[in-house]
């Protein structure tokens, strides 16, 4: 962000013009569907855990142990996100049984993030306003490639944990989380010192870092593919403006991917209609193409194009990626024209 550049709070965003009742349509939530995504991905971690403490210590372990730290370090994000928006599931405990238990894998304090998530959506890339930005100008790519195994991120959650368990917010925090939350942060907190406290302990009884394996570590070990996504959101992208179109990346992904990530690729999609389900952003996608820039497509595609834009930044923090719009779209707002001369 340019030096002096306005601080927006709460922007007015723009929106493709949609037929309401279509939108309603898209915004049905299904206990079926999320309970059978939550069940096979539980699945999945339930068997490919058992296999890798089955064939433990033997390298043999190492395949199930990668999958099992995927689903656990990156799959728990994006159902904590979605059970988060309280759109995964029709029933409103499932959603929050789900939520509470993807933060305590995720080192997350659930009430924290819950307004932290918030401040996200209405200030999306307003620097000062969004406490989730990934990336400032320029760019800290040491810390970006730390982040692969969580180990930049997952520190400074360790050291929230404990200042949340001793009854305190961070400043930054401060900003946006209720005073009258500040119980609820405590409590979760201190039951996941707790929870994690025993797991250590455990395995200094059995002098072995399996349970660690299982309980902790993949937060670290599974977070690639995490970071590999969620650097696709909005990286390389325009700040403080008010159309998601400008500050918003959507990615076509394989099945795989989309899967581990509940469909976020289609995330300018999921940030102009944050109410409709995960399983309906392809139908959504389909709906308001024709104001939608084309989407990236594929994950290599997109790093391949933001990549360069990165390492464009260290020299000038004002490069940014503009994406064309379709003809006959909405046009961009007047102030993408600040943004052309910087275009990669």
């Amino acid at each position: 962000m340019a030096e002096g550049a306005p601080t927006l709070v709460q922007p007015s965003w723009f929106r493709p013009k949609v037929a309401p009742d279509e939108i309603r349509a898209l915004m049905q939530k299904s206990d079926r569907i999320a309970g059978r995504d939550v069940l096979l991905w539980l699945g999945v971690m339930v068997v490919s855990a058992g296999i890798a403490i089955a064939l433990w210590p033997s390298w043999w372990s190492a395949p199930f142990w990668f999958v099992y730290g995927v689903m656990y370090g990156s799959g728990a994000d994006a159902r904590w996100h979605e059970c988060g928006h309280k759109t995964a599931f029709k029933t409103e405990w499932m959603n929050r049984a789900v939520y509470h238990i993807a933060s305590f894998m995720l080192l997350r304090n659930p009430y924290v993030w819950q307004a932290s998530h918030v401040r996200h959506h209405t200030d999306t890339i307003i620097v000062g306003r969004d406490p989730e930005i990934q990336a400032m100008r320029p760019p800290d790519l040491a810390k970006l490639l730390l982040n692969l195994f969580g180990l930049v991120d997952g520190a400074v959650m360790i050291r929230r944990m404990f200042l949340h368990a001793r009854g305190r917010l961070h400043p930054d925090e401060a900003e946006f989380v209720r005073a009258e939350d500040l119980g609820k942060v405590t409590r979760a907190a201190r039951i996941a010192v707790s929870i994690y406290a025993a797991t250590i302990a455990l395995a200094v009884a059995m002098g072995a870092i399996l349970p660690l394996m299982v309980l902790g570590l993949p937060h670290f070990y599974g977070a690639w593919h995490r970071v590999m996504t969620g650097v696709l959101q909005h990286l390389g992208l325009a700040e403080n403006v008010t159309d998601h179109r400008l500050n918003t990346r959507t990615v076509l992904m394989n099945p795989v991917s989309r899967f581990i990530y509940l469909n976020m690729n289609y995330h300018v999609e999921h940030h102009m209609f944050t109410m409709v389900p995960y399983y309906n952003l392809p139908a959504l996608h389909r709906l308001i193409a024709h104001d939608l820039p084309a989407p990236e497509p594929s994950l290599w595609a997109a790093l391949r194009r933001l990549i360069p834009v990165m390492a464009k930044q260290l020299r000038d923090q004002e490069a940014v990626i503009v994406y064309d719009l379709p003809l006959g779209a909405t046009p961009y707002p007047a102030e993408v024209a600040a943004l052309r001369p910087h275009a990669v």
